[in-house]
This record gives C-alpha cells, sequence and structure tokens, in this order.
C-alpha cells in the first residue's frame, strides 16, 4: 500500500519531533517535510505533495486558523489536523480552526516536559484519525457486513426527541443543522460530540450564539424540556432519567465505550428507554462505530434513525456502520436532516399532548 504522507507544521522543535518520530514508527505513515509556520508550511505543499497536515495553533507570522483559511483556498480538500493545548484558550482556537475548515484535531501536553503523555496521544488519537481522514487501507479483506436495506416505511409515533451523535467533523455539522431548527421547537434536543472538557462547553457557547434555541453544556440533575439543546459534558457519559413527572440528565463517569466518553450509545440506551418509540436517533459524521448499538436500541423500542450520507459526511464511520446494518429509516445529506427531522416531528401537530405527556407519564 501507498503511504501515507504526513507534513507536520509546528513552531515548536521538540514537539515537531515528538510528532515525526510518533508518526514514522507506523509502517503506512511517511513524514514528507516539516515547517516551523503556516506561511512555510503553504510553500511546502507543492514540493512535499502530503496526504495530510498536522498543524499547530499558535504559531509565529502566520498561525494555524489563519493557514487553514489561505490553504483552503488552494486545496480545499486536504485533510488537515490541528494540534492544539488542552486549554480554554485552545479549545476556543480549535473551535475556530475547525470552522475555518480544519479536519480535526487533537490534543498535546500544555508543556514540553510531558512528552510521554504526547507520545501516547499520538499513538492513540492522532495515527488513527490520519488513517481514517485519509481512508487507508491495509490491504485486508474488508468484514463480511453486508449492505442492508433500511426497513420499509411504517406508521410510528411522533418523535419527542432528538438525540445526535457525533465525532470527527461534527462540530460543523452540528453548526449546519442547529441553526436550521426552528426557536419554538416543541421536542428536546439531546448531544454527543466526541470531545474533551472545555471543548464541549465552548462547542456549546459557540452554536447557542448562532442558534435560535438555546444550547448549554448538560449538568447533572438539569431538565430536559422542548427548546432545549443539551450537550454531553466532555469525560462524562450523559443519560436521561425520569424524575417524577420530569426528564433529567444524569452524568458519569463509568467505563468508555467504544473507547470514548461521552459515549453516544450510552444516550441513546437510556433516550430508548425513556421514550420509546417517540425517540429519533441521528448520527452524523465520524470514525469509529460509537452510535450502532444505540441505533439498535432506538430501533428495537420503536423508534426512527437517521443518517448522514458519505458525501457530505468528513469521515462516513459512525453514520456508515448504522446504514450497513439496516437500521436508518433514511440515509441523507447534511442540509436535508433538519427539514426531515422536523417533518416527521410535525406531521402530527397534536404530538405535544399525545407522544410527550405519555411519555412524561411513564406510558412510552
Amino acid at each position: 500500500m501507498k503511504r501515507i504522507r504526513v507534513l507536520v507544521v509546528d513552531d515548536s522543535v521538540v514537539i515537531r519531533k515528538l510528532i515525526s518520530d510518533g508518526l514514522a514508527k507506523d509502517p503506512a505513515i511517511e513524514i514528507c517535510g516539516a515547517a516551523a509556520n503556516g506561511r512555510i508550511a503553504l510553500q511546502k505543499i507543492p514540493q512535499c505533495n502530503p496526504d495530510l497536515l498536522t498543524m499547530d495553533i499558535e504559531m509565529p507570522d502566520l498561525d494555524g486558523i489563519e493557514t487553514v483559511r489561505e490553504l483552503r483556498k488552494t486545496y480545499p480538500r486536504l485533510p488537515v489536523i490541528m494540534v492544539s493545548t488542552l486549554t480554554e484558550r485552545g479549545a476556543s482556537a480549535t473551535l475556530a480552526a475547525l470552522s475555518a475548515g480544519a479536519s480535526d484535531y487533537v490534543t498535546k501536553p500544555a508543556n514540553v516536559g510531558a512528552l510521554t503523555e504526547g507520545a501516547k496521544r499520538i499513538q492513540e488519537e492522532l495515527i488513527p484519525k490520519i488513517k481514517s481522514l485519509c481512508r487507508y487501507s491495509d490491504g485486508a479483506p474488508p468484514a463480511s457486513t453486508p449492505l442492508m436495506l433500511p426497513r420499509p416505511a411504517a406508521a410510528h409515533d411522533p418523535p419527542a426527541v432528538l438525540a445526535i451523535g457525533c465525532s470527527t467533523g461534527g462540530p460543523n455539522a452540528l453548526a449546519e443543522l442547529i441553526p436550521q431548527l426552528p426557536g419554538n421547537l416543541p421536542v428536546p434536543v439531546v448531544i454527543v460530540q466526541h470531545m474533551p472538557p472545555l471543548f464541549t462547553r465552548m462547542l456549546a457557547e459557540r452554536l447557542n450564539t448562532n442558534s435560535k434555541l438555546n444550547v448549554v453544556e448538560a449538568a447533572e440533575g438539569m431538565r430536559v424540556e422542548p427548546g432545549m439543546v443539551l450537550i454531553a459534558p466532555g469525560n462524562y457519559h450523559m443519560i436521561l432519567t425520569r424524575k417524577g413527572a420530569a426528564v433529567v440528565v444524569a452524568l458519569n463517569q463509568d467505563p468508555q465505550e467504544n473507547s470514548c466518553r461521552p459515549a453516544v450509545d450510552v444516550l441513546f440506551r437510556s433516550v430508548a428507554c425513556v421514550y420509546g418509540g417517540a425517540s429519533l436517533g441521528i448520527i452524523l459524521t465520524g470514525m469509529g462505530q460509537d452510535g450502532l448499538r444505540g441505533c439498535e436500541w432506538i430501533r428495537e423500542a420503536g423508534g426512527q434513525v437517521l443518517v448522514q450520507d458519505e458525501a457530505s459526511s468528513v469521515v462516513w464511520g459512525m453514520p456508515g456502520f448504522v446504514a450497513k446494518a439496516g437500521l436508518a429509516d433514511q440515509v441523507l445529506p447534511l442540509d436535508s436532516i433538519a427539514p426531515e427531522a422536523l417533518r416527521r416531528i410535525t406531521l402530527d401537530a397534536a404530538w405535544a399532548k399525545t407522544a410527550l405527556a405519555q411519555v412524561l407519564a411513564g406510558g412510552r
């Protein structure tokens, strides 16, 4: 197999070496060059012909965000993974870089002394993301999973909740989908986006600024109400549970599922248990298969599932697994998902007095 050519961009000599040496240990990856700032990186791209760039955010002359903006003018599809610090400033800058066109991100230690931790993240996080974004195959035959057809259209309970799961490419997908939802949306929205602490709060704040709905990072005991968008906080699983006549959020740090915390499967299981057939699960772009089992729970409970199509996904991992398992009621481009969700919610104008009332009364 052709190796993945990576251009490493970072103003720190230590971090450049850490990333380059860590990536070079994988036989699928070749380091084709390095650059100390964005301006040098832009000059090297035609010379190195990389398949992907790793990009620091804070650099002299031309920082990572501006570099991504410039790069996208000429190379709209070249994958870029931002390498940021796990700080509030780093989280804000990372989200800005993703909005500018970066493909994904990984975090690095806030100080160069924590090199062991940095090396571990390269092996566990950066290499899988590089291979996923570059659609690398090791030549092994594909798994014998048939592409199953979705079930025939059937009568459903109108959804009383939207549950969304996403990962790689998710922040930008959410930035397109959530603002399409009206301010008087008659159902709550609950979201798992694979992100660390701080990042999820900053994501909620950014979405809230551009949305008609109230978007917040979820907190323990928070009521799940129509018109609210609740995002699971980094490093915590989010589940929905009944408390009297209300549905509330519970957070925990139980073991990771699918190597994730928060995990989509955890949220979707609880949604299926609380809302039953009035559940609508939505799986957006992301690597891995988190959400697959959760969608099985929703379907088994009589609920519905929509997934993002391959053409509009940054990585068709999470939605692809659900679609290939035959669990999707529809596979749609990103810009069609919110309208379709709204169509399903509003098919029955009296849904709020029926579906939601029965959910809260324990009838689902």
